[in-house]
């Protein structure tokens, strides 16, 4: 029986917008959804990776999608002391075939959204909702993930939405201007009863 070879495992690390964050790109598929973890506690049910990389002190969240991870780091730590290592580790935790994001998490995640939606709005505000949902999926997740990062629709009420920045864009010194000037500009175009997008910190 002839084994499968797998390709050497490939990771390089990219800038974000966000000093705090970096991308550790790999030549592999991690988990097909977003998952942002914050605390090693949320992290226990779901990422045994993020486990791992919550040992460090200088740890202050995963971010975990398609082919890379986020690291946002504690704001006392230079990346130039940590980057090496943790570079290697996670290079040894893919290649140890650590599991990224158990399955099930995405589902679950789902569920909970269409919940909220039908829990939380009446059936107009739903429809606004719904619409809301899709453009951000559509126009603004894309162009945010290049940056390590990830924006979920959080509310709607009167017309204020609120989003969530995760990964890089949690705290991030630039996604106040990309929230207003870029995402806030397109929602009120495309749906006329939006006043103002906040965000909330994920």
């Amino acid at each position: 029986m002839s084994q499968e070879i797998k390709s050497p495992v490939m990771l390089y690390t990219e800038q974000t917008p966000n000093p705090e964050s970096l991308k550790f790109v790999t030549n592999r598929m991690l988990f097909n959804g977003t998952a942002d973890f914050r605390t090693v506690e949320e992290a226990k049910e779901w990422s045994p990776l993020a486990v791992e990389l919550f040992n460090h002190p200088f740890v202050k969240g995963v971010y975990i999608t398609n082919n890379f991870v986020t690291i946002t780091k504690e704001f006392n730590y230079a990346w130039n002391d940590i980057m090496l290592s943790l570079k290697n580790e996670i290079k040894g935790l893919i290649e140890n075939e650590v599991v990224p994001v158990k399955e099930g998490y995405e589902e679950i995640a789902r569920e909970q959204a269409k919940q909220k939606l039908t829990e939380d709005y009446t059936e107009e505000e739903a429809e606004i909702v719904t619409k809301i949902i899709e453009l951000i999926d559509t126009y603004v997740k894309p162009a945010v993930e290049m940056d390590g990062g990830n924006i979920e629709f959080k509310s709607y009420k009167e017309g204020i939405v609120t989003v969530i920045m995760q990964g890089s864009c949690s705290g991030c010194p630039s996604s106040t201007v990309t929230l207003k000037s870029g995402i806030e500009g397109m929602l009120k175009r495309m749906i006329p009863e939006i006043k103002e997008v906040q965000q909330e910190m994920g």
